[in-house]
């Protein structure tokens, strides 16, 4: 896993005083050093950086010299051993861009002794392991040459010693991505949403002879047209409301002037409307393809458009079916490229019976290995999913409610024997694989027995995005809340996709960290509003997860996720500017890796009322309405352990009389209009979260705890590897169970939780206690208006 302890810089001018340090060459301090001196005010004019790939000696370096780098334009630049290249490629950024969309699997050429190769990646990666000087090593595209240019190469997928991939000898080679270039034409976004269309307006098109009504669901571009996929839904016109009255269904249409006229536009879908839009169905036509030389077979292909946009979903290892001359058979994607004399893209297949023509060969050139009659290519447009793991029903009524059943499952499966029945035991919860802990757990976390989030399941999104919120909405979330259970082949779906989409390079095969995953999905894919807001020096900073991060003073030893978070807003001089729906809170760690406190006790209600930057506040030692906040007290040991320290005026004066406390500050608080002089602030409301579930780590595995009832012992584990059926061929088995032990130690006194040794502590409730990586709360007020 890629490091993001730290944070990185590439040098734009030569440092006057370090002979050795050039422009372009990568620097990078810690994290947490960063965020702690950018604070000061003015931010410094030097900071002391590591150089990369020398001994970990800090230098002072000019901050206006540097540019900071995200950690995927890191890993491929640190491929580049010359400097000035590497600062060339940073600055042009058209080759660095167009790195971060390359994939494994994709066809592109590589340029070798002057010349243009071409081949398919099969690897991306580094070629040497991190080290202390060198925290993030380069990454390699680890490339098989094809038809003409194999042989060219140097390597059969072995480097140093190590296999990466594996190719005929001499067909391989490993090269930084400065010299590799697509042969795919880039993706063009559709140009459709202009002022005259836009996702959710209601129009009517005239179709074999008779007006559809409906809404626009989608806007595509496909081989260089323009498409609509609109509802075919008859509307009960009496109010601007949506009233489906008669079966419902969709299509897609070529968008031309004369074939949309707008009834009504930008109004609010609605869940059950969404239900009813959401299917569509594309009929292939029969097409005759060439399998071999003197061979054929019949096969199926749906309508000329053979675009990333169908096909997204497919990729190396996907399971598919294609209909041949005889019916429908299945198999697995094994190769993925081009073939001598055909434009499309095809794909190698192995099949599941003896229905195919080679095993692995085409035209006396080997694609892949498989047993004889099990081989069959074809176009990648004749494919499409597995039908056997999907819905069966050709019933669309069927389908719809089914659909709407499994989306109110949300607000069923939070009642205890629910959960129990539905959700606990093997092979429950979501099946791991291939290092995909991190986003097993965080997923498990956020929707298994909570909805606090899941309107960005449901949110409009732009069609790029759309396959990815679909993905998340029926293949994930739906199973896990109507079955209980997810198999890991929809999880590595979600993975291929935003990977494809270009963030990050490595998302199918390496760890990442859960607030990576969570930032990408609720930021860069679905575009939804920041959870948190907060006020620093009259400032709004907006954000989807808190760090927290403690002073060197802090004195505490075994602390509540209460006093955590009040000790890190009190040393940032942070307040929230409103009560969040959703609450992330990252648990302070010395990088990733070690942890600050042995024990964390959670608290399984988080009072956020003192941590308001507007707002009355009651006196901590009489009740009434606090008029002024003190932070030198705050850490003061006569005061309670948690809260801000406000008093009202009266009690501010008796506390400060006292000889130790007279060089104090206390401040005014802003008091809204209508609570001066009120009579009873006793009855003042406190604003409360409550915790919903935990993500731990240990040893780099994540696992989760889920809060699912109103009991202390109402608690489920979940680890989405508990167990393995099989070697490589094999599958995690994940499981899912009660853990009330938890409820025993939480009823403990502060002592006696710290007198428990970690390795006697029952069931799992010690990976709770002392592996706590970030918590989740969630206010059941605010989550119904976000």
């Amino acid at each position: 896993m890629a490091s993001t302890e730290n944070v990185y810089f590439i040098l734009t001018k030569k440092p006057e005083r370090i002979s050795f340090a050039k422009a372009g060459s990568i620097v990078y301090m810690p994290e947490n050093k960063y965020i702690s001196e950018m604070k000061k005010s003015p931010p410094p004019l030097k900071l002391r950086m590591c150089l990369m790939n020398y001994s970990r000696i800090d230098y002072d370096l000019e901050a206006n010299d540097m540019e900071q780098l995200c950690v995927e334009e890191v890993e491929l630049l640190q491929a580049l051993p010359d400097e000035a290249e590497r600062l060339r490629c940073f600055r042009e950024r058209h080759d660095l861009q167009a790195a971060m969309q390359l994939a494994i699997g994709t066809e592109v050429t590589v340029e070798e002794a002057g010349k243009k190769l071409r081949g398919i990646i099969h690897y991306i990666g580094p070629l040497k392991k991190a080290s202390i000087s060198c925290p993030i090593p380069g990454y390699f595209f680890g490339i098989e040459l094809q038809g003409p240019d194999r042989g060219k190469g140097y390597w059969d997928g072995t480097y140093g010693g190590e296999r990466y991939f594996k190719c005929d000898k001499n067909c391989g080679v490993f090269t930084p991505f400065n010299r590799v270039s697509s042969l795919l034409p880039p993706v063009h976004k559709p140009s459709l949403q202009s002022e005259r269309l836009e996702l959710g307006d209601r129009v009517t098109c005239f179709i074999d002879d008779k007006f559809r009504y409906g809404m626009v669901l989608d806007l595509l571009e496909i081989g260089g047209q323009c498409f609509v996929q609109i509802s075919t839904v008859k509307w009960s016109c009496k109010s601007l409301d949506l009233n489906p009255i008669e079966n419902s269904s969709a299509l897609i249409i070529i968008l031309s002037d004369d074939i949309l006229s707008f009834t009504c536009s930008c109004f609010s879908l609605s869940l059950f409307t969404f239900v009813c839009l959401f299917y569509i169905c594309i009929m292939p036509q029969p097409n005759t393809f060439f399998i071999a030389e003197g061979e054929s077979m019949d096969v199926d292909t749906p309508p000329e458009a053979d675009t990333d946009y169908l096909y997204m979903g497919l990729s190396l290892n996907s399971m598919v079916e294609v209909t041949l001359g005889e019916g429908n058979t299945y198999g697995i994607i094994r190769w993925i490229g081009k073939l001598p004399d055909r434009s499309e893209t095809m794909v190698g297949l192995e099949l599941d019976e003896n229905k195919g023509v080679s095993d692995g060969t085409f035209k006396g050139q080997r694609y892949f290995k498989c047993p004889v009659k099990r081989a069959l290519f074809v176009k990648l447009s004749s494919c499409r999913p597995d039908s056997r793991f999907q819905s069966t029903s050709s019933n669309h009524n069927e389908k719809i409610c089914t659909f709407v059943q499994q989306l109110t499952v949300a607000y069923t499966l939070q009642h205890t024997e629910q959960v129990k029945q539905l959700l606990t035991g093997r092979m429950k919860g979501i099946q791991g694989h291939c290092n995909s802990c991190y986003m097993d757990a965080a997923l498990f976390s956020l929707f298994s027995c909570s909805s606090v989030l899941d309107s960005m399941l449901f949110k409009s999104t732009t069609p790029q995005d759309a396959p990815i919120q679909r993905t998340l909405l029926n293949d994930i979330v739906n199973p896990l809340r109507s079955n209980g259970f997810v198999e890991g082949r929809h999880i590595m779906k979600l993975r291929q996709q935003l990977q494809k989409h270009g963030y990050s390079q490595s998302f199918t095969t390496d760890e990442k960290d859960p607030e990576e995953f969570l930032s990408v999905i609720m930021h860069h894919i679905l575009a939804l509003d920041p959870l948190l807001k907060l006020s620093a020096a009259g400032k709004v900073q907006e954000s989807y997860c808190y760090q927290i991060f403690l002073d060197q003073n802090h004195r505490l030893v075994l602390p509540t996720v209460q006093q955590l978070l009040e000790h890190s807003f009190h040393s940032a001089g942070l307040k929230l500017a409103e009560v969040p729906s959703c609450l992330i809170l990252q648990m302070p760690r010395f990088g990733k890796k070690f942890k600050m406190f042995d024990k964390i006790i959670p608290s399984l209600e988080l009072d956020v009322t003192d941590l308001l930057s507007e707002g009355p506040q009651q006196c901590m030692l009489c009740g009434t309405l606090a008029q002024v906040e003190c932070v030198d007290c705050f850490k003061d040991p006569l005061f309670s352990p948690t809260g801000f320290k406000v008093f009202c005026e009266k009690c501010s004066k008796q506390v400060h009389s006292h000889p130790q406390r007279r060089s104090h500050k206390p401040a005014s608080l802003e008091i809204p209009k209508g609570y001066v002089g009120r009579k009873n602030p006793h009855t003042m409301i406190r604003d409360k979260m409550e915790l919903f579930a935990v993500l731990c780590i240990e040893t780099s595995h994540y696992v989760s705890f889920v809060k699912y009832g109103p009991n202390t012992e109402d608690w489920i584990f979940f680890d989405s590897m508990a167990d393995r059926q099989g070697e490589m061929d094999g599958y995690n088995i994940p499981e899912v169970q009660p853990c009330p032990e938890v409820g025993e130690y939480l009823e403990m006194s502060p002592s006696e939780l710290a007198n428990q040794a970690p390795r006697d502590m029952k069931g799992v409730a010690k990976r709770l206690f002392c592996d706590a990586y970030m918590y989740l709360y969630q206010s059941t007020t605010m989550c119904l208006y976000r």
